[in-house]
């Protein structure tokens, strides 16, 4: 039997007094018609998630009883994707799909050749709805771990600090990049047999990155990783890369 699943961030997570606020407890209150008795489950996006029957309904929240936590396994690796922002609905699917993948961390980037433009307050309500979407994603298909929607940046701006991952990537089309394979065999040369435990990669936008751009990136560490002949598409590329990665990087796990 499946159950309804709600989002309570971490830090209002209490698992002995839980309580759905604000939209979550519209949606189960008024989209749901969940009641007195009623079962759900709810999780905080840091890996806990609970067990609960609806204790009271009020106006503005629901009050819950908890019957039991869990707490899910750690993600195998640390992955970061950089995605330059791209138009509407492929942009979702990205932030969905990428969610399913056990991304931790998203960073929209801008990019020169970003056909999406964002300044001001567009930018902070375009991120908004890109945090609201991954926790979507989250409720839907059961992962406990919500990853970290960065505000969109430039490349320069990302790249002011450098990055913490252990390794970078950068998905290129030019003659120079590798494949995975090799990359990731230079790394375990040099870390005496270990695979890195944390990854970036960078997602270019329909044009790709700008040579300026891509100059950044290397600059920084970011090694460029060819995903074959085939010319995929941004969305395509974003969710490959996480899903090959996940894969090699989990298996040390």
């Amino acid at each position: 039997m499946s159950f309804n699943r709600f989002y309570i961030p971490h830090c209002e997570w209490n698992p002995y007094s839980l309580v759905l606020t604000g939209d979550e407890a519209h949606h189960c209150r008024d989209v749901m018609r969940h009641g007195e008795g009623d079962k759900l489950i709810v999780f905080n996006g840091q890996g806990s998630e609970a067990m609960v029957s609806v204790k009271s309904v009020s106006k503005h929240k629901v009050q819950l009883e908890t019957l039991n936590v869990t707490k899910a396994a750690d993600l195998p690796a640390n992955l970061t994707l950089a995605q330059a922002v791209i138009k509407g609905k492929k942009m979702d699917l990205v932030l969905q799909k990428a969610t399913e993948l056990g991304v931790s961390r998203i960073v929209p980037l801008l990019s020169e050749r970003s056909v999406v433009k964002l300044s001001g307050g567009g930018a902070d309500k375009r991120r908004e709805k890109w945090t609201r979407t991954v926790i979507e994603a989250c409720k839907q298909s059961g992962q406990n771990w919500v990853p970290t929607v960065e505000e969109p940046q430039s490349v320069e701006q990302f790249f002011k600090q450098v990055p913490s991952e252990q390794l970078s990537l950068l998905a290129s089309l030019h003659t120079e990049a590798r494949p995975l394979p090799p990359i990731l065999a230079e790394f375990e040369e040099l870390n005496e047999g270990a695979r890195p435990e944390s990854a970036l990669v960078m997602i270019g936008p329909e044009g790709d990155f700008t040579p300026a751009e891509m100059a950044t990136a290397q600059r920084q560490g970011c090694l460029p990783w060819s995903l074959g002949p085939i010319v995929m598409r941004s969305e395509t590329a974003a969710l490959y890369t996480l899903s090959v990665l996940g894969y090699e990087l989990g298996r040390s796990a």
